[in-house]
């Protein structure tokens, strides 16, 4: 699959990691796809405080971004970096068989 097959959920982790952005942080928030063996999703901020997976009970109406984020992706971090944070999340990029008729037989 490529990166059109990912569409919806790299839309809500991007949604996700920015809003907690927005929320978290004051200051330049950047984001960035990368695309290479993975998709990439990286997103800064200025805050340099690490945001942590919680255990959202029904009845909050917060804190279930990151636990998306990790269903959703191969897998999340974060660090500090000069004048903030990076926080990045990975998608799959199955591969397409190298041999494929224009047709799309193999």
């Amino acid at each position: 699959m490529g990166p059109g097959g990912l569409q919806d959920a790299t839309k809500l982790i991007v949604s996700e990691l920015v809003t907690n952005a927005i929320h978290y942080a004051a200051g330049p928030i950047g984001l960035r796809l990368i695309q290479h063996q993975v998709l990439t999703c990286v997103v800064f901020d200025a805050n340099v405080i690490s945001p942590r997976l919680r255990r959202a009970r029904t009845t909050d109406e917060n804190g279930r971004g990151l636990f998306l984020v990790t269903q959703l992706s191969r897998g999340w971090g974060s660090r500090t970096v000069p004048g903030g944070k990076v926080i990045w999340a990975e998608q799959e990029l199955a591969s397409t068989p190298s041999h494929t008729r224009a047709d799309g037989a193999v």
